[in-house]
Order: C-alpha cells, then structure tokens, then sequence
C-alpha cells in the first residue's frame, strides 16, 4: 500500500528527485525480487524505472530507454549499472509486475506529480485526478432504493463486523434483548428509505433472524439516554475499525485530502420554543429553520470516509467546528489539504491552518477590493491572476495567503461575477484539488437517505440518526474494497 510518508518532503526540485526519493520499504515486492537474465534488476530497480515512465507519461519503452541513456547520473541514483533494452523492460511490465504492484506505480506517480505541482516544482504532464481504476465512481455515488437493497446483506455484515464492537448501550444487568439487536434494527430503518422506527420495529420482527427485536419506543429510549459525546467517541471508534479494515487492501489511496463542510436538515415546520439554539436555520439565511450537522470527509482518490460528525449549535463558531473536526481527522488519517466553502473564510480560520502545517484551498467571498479587480481582469481579457494579501488577525498580527481569480467557463454573467476568488497558502496547483470538494456536497444527498425518519424534537436523537447515517455511507462506499479483503 502507498504511504503518505515520503510525500512530505518539499525540498525537491524536479519530478525525477522525487522518484529517486521514493523509500522502496513502504511497498511490498515478491520474493522473485530479480529479473533473470544475463543482467539482473532487482524489482526495487525496477520499480523506480517504471515509475519514472509512468511520471513522464510515455507510453512506449523506447522514449524511456532513451531519457536514460541521456542521464546516466539518473541511472547511478536509481541504482541501474547499464540501461535495460526494450524486450526486458516489456517483460518486466507485463510478466514480473502483478495488476495490484502495476496499480500500486501508477497511483504512486500521480501522486508524485500532485505533490510535485503543489510544491511549486514542474511537472512533466498533468496528473490525472483520479485513478483509472476507480475513474467511474462517481456514477455511483447518489444510490437507488433497489441498489442499497441489493447491497444490503453486504453492508449489514460490514456493519456489524465495524461498528458493532464499538457501539454500547447504558442498559442494566439481565436484557432478554441482545444490544447489538438495537444496532442490526438502526441498519434495517437506514438501508430502507425514510422508514421511521415504530413502523420498521413491526416489520424487522418478521425479517430478522433473532428470536427477540426491540421495539421502536424502546430503541428511541436507549439512544436518547445516550450523549452527544458517547456518540461521537462510539462513531470515531467505528470509523477507525473501518480505515483499519480497507487500508488493508492494495486499492486504497488516501491522498491526505480532507473536506469540512455543514449540512441542513430537512427544514423544520412545527414548533421549535424550547429549541431555539438547536433549530438555528439554514445556511441560506432564509427564514426557514432547519438542524445542521457538520462533518469532515476523505476526498480525491480515497475512499470518502465520513471521519467525523458533529452537530452545530447556536452559537458555535466556525473555527471551534473547524478545530474539532480537524483533531478528530488527524487522529485518523496523515492530513496534507483542507477544502472548505466559503461560508469558513475567515483569517483566523486559515491562520490556524497554517499553524498546523495544513495547506488549504477556501474560496473568498468578494468585497469591494476583489470586485473591482475582476472587473479590471475582465476589461483586460485575463482568465487567471494571482497576488498576495495579509489579512488582519488583530493586535498588529497578520496571515499571509494568496488570492487566486479564475474566470469561469461558460459563465451566465456578463460582468466581474464570471470570476471566481480563492485563497490558498500552497502554489496555485494546489486550485485544482477544490474540485474534490464536490463529492461532500454529493455524499450529503446519501447520507440523506440512509438517515432514519423521525419527528422528534429530541437533539441527541436526531443527531445519532444522521452519524449512523454517515457510517452506513462511509460503509457502502467502502464495501467494494472490504469485500476484497
């Protein structure tokens, strides 16, 4: 599997030095290490070589043979004593590398060629964004009510394997219902679209293979006694069994991208005296009211693991949410990027970022200043432009970021709103990575409708239904891999 580890090195002035750089004991090779023949390369050797084709993008032996003939201080470094001809670098590709060890190069050289076009180094070509192998996932992000249930029995038996050990309920001594009962009847309510609980106890007793089902006054009872707090430890014990469960297979990738990102409920209708600072309203500052949860989720070529959930309060500051999700996501998983919307643009944000070495990608929301440089950009024809700016975090202190404008294609505008303004604290490479933050905004439609359905008003409910609803989606993502274990 691909480590993060050696990516964090930022010293390096080509693409050739980063694949030189490459530590070969973070990757797994046979025992038949040698290619047999009159000259013998060793896989590591091999390894490299192909690593750099696959850097290069070419797509024949021979453009290859002919850098390396041109560069014998590249040979020496990647450890090859003469220059392998055309049929031994064929046989070795196609006979010598497994698909799994062929897969493991290609992922590895893009992300060299993401690392190396953040860093500010240039690359050879531009990478590719998402793997080849996993290139159609987004087909199948938004599911049917027939998909998830063809999965269902998969999915069930994922969770119970992840999520059953960390989940427990405050009961006493001497249940007749078995606990993990309660969690098998919150998997049947989510993997059936919009089924309230009192409705899918009745119907859980006939599918279910236990003697003895909860009923649904007595599920609600047990999860309300249970706080926000326990859940959230029970759910980031259960994500962490689930990375430990996929990152056990060739296929996955994190590429150390991370999205936070707030999200609403349905709008609320009835009458919410008593919970005003839970019911707090829409993003949209519209006049409606709606309860908001907010999560941090892997994005680009990992497997989009909810990592953690929270429930926003009145109250709350965005850098407090920002700051928690963040703690909860580091301890997971090596984080290099955050991708936020605009809505967390604040200085003091970014310059908390910047304090933890994150880089970030946040879009700016345009003031007097950045509308009046588009429309200079505009009168001027410029597609992009970049420049510095401080921005004041108060007592004579200031975070140093830099403003990207991007015209956008096929605008409806006319005037300066066809630009867009970003701020970064990486190179400009780093811009194309923002269009990962789209798959948050589409797990959020499946996270949706795995959510139970419910009425009640009660806050510690209503958030344990929509974190059960994120690791049935961060599940049904993943099982393709856990399957493969």
């Amino acid at each position: 599997m691909v480590s993060e580890q050696w990516f964090r090195h930022d010293a390096h002035e080509s693409v050739d030095e980063f694949v030189c750089s490459v530590p070969l004991t973070y990757f797994r090779f046979e025992a038949h290490d040698c290619y047999a023949g009159s000259m013998s390369y060793h896989m590591q050797t091999l390894f490299r070589v192909f690593l750099l084709k696959e850097c290069h993008g070419w797509d024949h032996e021979t453009a290859l043979i002919e850098y390396l003939t041109k560069h014998p201080e590249l040979c020496e470094r990647i450890g090859l004593e003469s220059v392998p001809d055309q049929s031994t670098l064929w046989r070795s590709w196609h006979h010598r590398f497994t698909t799994e060890l062929q897969d493991t190069v290609e992922t590895a050289a893009r992300t060299i060629l993401i690392k190396a076009q953040n860093a500010g180094v240039t690359v050879p070509r531009e990478p590719e964004r998402q793997s080849r192998r996993h290139g159609t996932e987004e087909a199948e992000i938004d599911p049917d009510d027939q998909t998830v249930l063809e999965q269902a029995e998969t999915v069930t038996e994922r969770v119970s394997d992840v999520a059953f050990p960390a989940f427990s309920l405050d009961r006493g001594e001497g249940c007749e219902i078995h606990e993990n009962a309660y969690w098998d009847l919150q998997t049947y309510l989510g993997l059936r679209e919009n089924l309230a609980v009192n409705e899918g106890a009745r119907s859980f007793i006939h599918e279910s293979n236990r003697e003895r089902t909860p009923l649904g006054h007595a599920h609600r009872e047990h999860l309300r006694d249970l706080s926000i707090e326990q859940m959230r430890e029970m759910y980031r014990q259960a994500v962490g069994r689930l990375l430990h469960r996929v990152t056990e297979t060739e296929e996955f990738f994190r590429a150390g991208i991370v999205a936070i990102d707030i999200t609403e409920s349905d709008p609320f209708t009835g009458d919410r005296a008593g919970h005003e600072d839970e019911i707090i309203g829409t993003k949209e500052k519209t006049d409606e009211y709606a309860y908001q949860w907010a999560t941090v989720q892997l994005v680009g070529n990992a497997v989009p693991i909810v990592l953690d959930a929270r429930p926003v309060r009145k109250g709350d500051t965005r850098k407090e949410i920002v700051a928690d999700l963040l703690d909860s996501a580091e301890a997971a998983v090596h984080v290099d990027n955050v991708l936020m919307d605009r809505e967390f643009d604040s200085q003091h944000i970014l310059e908390m970022l910047s304090q933890r070495g994150l880089s970030y990608v946040v879009p700016k929301r345009m003031q007097t200043s950045e509308k009046a440089q588009a429309k200079r950009l505009l009168k001027r024809g410029k597609d992009r432009y970049e420049t510095d700016r401080k921005l004041h975090l108060g007592d004579n202190e200031w975070h140093s970021t830099t403003l990207i404008y991007r015209r956008k294609e096929d605008s409806e505008h006319t005037d300066h709103r066809q630009y867009s303004v970003f701020m970064t604290n990486r190179k400009s490479g780093l811009l194309s990575e923002y269009g990962y933050r789209w798959e948050i905004e589409s797990g959020y439609k499946s996270i949706k409708r795995f959510m139970a359905a419910t009425t009640s008003k009660h806050f510690g409910l209503r958030f344990f239904y929509f974190a059960f609803a994120c690791l049935l989606y961060s599940i049904w993502r993943a099982v393709d891999l856990l399957v493969q274990v």
